[in-house]
């Protein structure tokens, strides 16, 4: 598993070297570097700073859902597991996130369809977050309305449909009668049962809340990356640009949002009349500080879980 997961990580690293070499080169190589030159690179730690409280905010959502699921687990066990997934930033909508699951399993003996549900309301609640945050700017801005209202609503009814217990049964018995997913239905029954509990109003709400909070974090640091260039973009700007820019990422289901989060980020900056230079640059800068940040704080995580509790075991 490991060796994969190495090598899938390799690839990704791969995939960003050539997407930011091809951004570098669009917006001239030396004109790249020379605006680097200009970036105040100890404000880096700040912006570190303000990453790390992302994820130590997301790290209390998880570990409420837990003790939600009556996971018997301790704080530095759930946190040890969390950090560990961090690793998996750069699969496909975060998904890859599934393995804590298979860690928690390890720890507790707790069925893997009880907890792999908190990672698909994590990415729910971190979705439902985000668009929330690029609402206000869709319509102050008049850019991308009609695709974060849509999500938006597609968001609701998911959680419409989850918090509908009967019709939610009755759907579930009645794909339990194909072959394929009847096997399987005792595990999907527990799955939607942990679903159902978090998706509850008050649970929904509270983790929502913190989501919009952990997310602002990096809103606020992508602000402090374009102030340091000397652009002059209100907080609500740089909110929408780096909330929208994230959901386009995920819902591409690429590695990361790796081209798509870049992509974004650096023609929506180019769109309010800032050099191409400082577009590239300051894009190059909070992806690091961000998606880089937290597969390097996954790695250690990951190494760390390996030597206090031994290899982890899937299957």
């Amino acid at each position: 598993m490991f060796g994969k997961l190495k090598r899938n990580l390799f690839i990704s690293i791969g995939i960003a070297a050539v997407i930011y070499l091809g951004l570098t080169v669009y917006a001239d190589f030396d004109s790249v570097i020379s605006t680097f030159k200009n970036f105040s690179w100890l404000i880096i730690f700040v912006i570190l700073a303000l990453s790390l409280l992302n994820y130590i905010t997301r790290f209390f959502k998880w570990d409420y859902y837990l003790h939600l699921l009556k996971v018997k687990i301790s704080k530095k066990e759930s946190f040890a597991v969390f950090m560990s997934g961090l690793v998996m930033s750069v699969t496909p909508g975060k998904m890859g996130e599934m393995l804590k699951s298979y860690i928690v399993k390890q720890i507790t003996n707790e069925p893997i369809a009880k907890t792999a549900p908190i990672v698909l309301v994590e990415r729910l609640t971190d979705f439902l977050s985000l668009t929330i945050l690029a609402l206000i700017g869709a319509y102050v801005f008049d850019y991308g309305r009609i695709f974060i209202v849509v999500l938006l609503f597609v968001f609701v009814m998911f959680i419409i449909l989850i918090s509908n217990k009967k019709a939610a049964l009755r759907l579930i018995d009645m794909l339990s009668k194909t072959p394929f997913i009847g096997k399987y239905s005792e595990k999907i029954h527990d799955a939607y049962k942990s679903s159902y509990t978090m998706l509850r109003s008050r649970p929904l709400m509270l983790m929502l809340a913190l989501s919009i909070m952990s997310w602002f974090f990096e809103c606020f640091g992508f602000y402090i990356i374009l102030l340091n260039f000397r652009v002059n973009f209100s907080i609500l700007l740089s909110t929408f640009i780096y909330s929208f820019s994230t959901i386009a990422g995920a819902v591409s289901m690429l590695p990361g949002g790796l081209g798509v989060t870049e992509g974004s980020l650096t023609l929506l900056i180019i769109d309010q009349s800032i050099t191409k230079e400082i577009a590239v640059a300051a894009t190059f800068i909070v992806r690091v500080v961000t998606l880089w940040f937290a597969v390097f704080l996954g790695v250690v995580g990951l190494l760390w879980y390996q030597y206090r509790y031994g290899k982890i075991k899937v299957g």
